[in-house]
């Protein structure tokens, strides 16, 4: 059977007009969508807040990247907002074992989150308590921020130490660099200003998704 490789939206917005604008169109396309949440302190950039998604009432699935430092804090809102699956990152200021806990309490996924200069044995002993790997192959916070190719081949190590973990990528896909990126064996491809920066994201979506089912 050959491996369906799964195309997320991947949502940036520092003001609710933006947030509405993005997921409206998200809806005409997607089932699943990535909604990235910074705090202007783990990452530079600040974003919009759970309170915001819970205004916009997204008709789509989605999950919520925490680029925050203190993850637990975010938590119960997300739960509120309707997220099915928390990402958080390996490098933030919290206690990983009780976030993931507290995650698991609340009826949510758990998905860990890794910056490119991140190793996998800094974070080996968090794997099988996870949903999910997230590799970074971007420093993370904006869209369209420079893609990191050596991250692939930490994937392609990954893929297989792990063989089971469902893994994903986010950081400065394009179509010009996606069938390398299919190649590492990753399950999921989160994919931003490739789509969102397009004159018609749709499009941009179906031509990613045909890619990646074709290559």
């Amino acid at each position: 059977m050959v491996k369906k490789i799964v195309i997320v939206p991947a949502i940036l917005a520092n003001e609710p007009a933006s947030l509405v604008m993005l997921v409206r169109k998200a809806e005409t396309f997607a089932d699943f969508v990535q909604i990235d949440i910074m705090d202007g302190e783990f990452v530079p950039s600040k974003s919009v807040s759970y309170q915001d998604i819970i205004e916009v009432k997204p008709k789509f699935k989605w999950e919520a990247h925490l680029m925050v430092q203190h993850p637990e804090n975010y938590l119960e809102g997300f739960k509120d907002a309707g997220a099915q699956k928390i990402v958080f990152h390996f490098e933030a200021e919290t206690e990983r074992e009780r976030t993931i806990s507290l995650i698991r309490k609340l009826g949510m996924q758990v998905g860990l989150a890794v910056n490119p200069q991140t190793t996998i044995a800094d974070f080996a002993p968090l794997v099988k308590q996870a949903d999910s790997v997230l590799f970074l192959s971007v420093n993370p916070g904006f869209y369209g921020a420079e893609f990191i190719p050596g991250v692939l081949d930490k994937i392609v190590e990954f893929r297989k130490a792990y063989p089971d973990v469902a893994t994903s990528i986010d950081g400065g896909v394009k179509e010009d660099n996606i069938v390398k990126i299919i190649k590492t064996g990753v399950d999921a491809i989160c994919v931003g200003s490739a789509i969102f920066n397009r004159p018609s994201p749709a499009a941009a979506y179906r031509s990613l998704a045909i890619l990646a089912a074709t290559a």
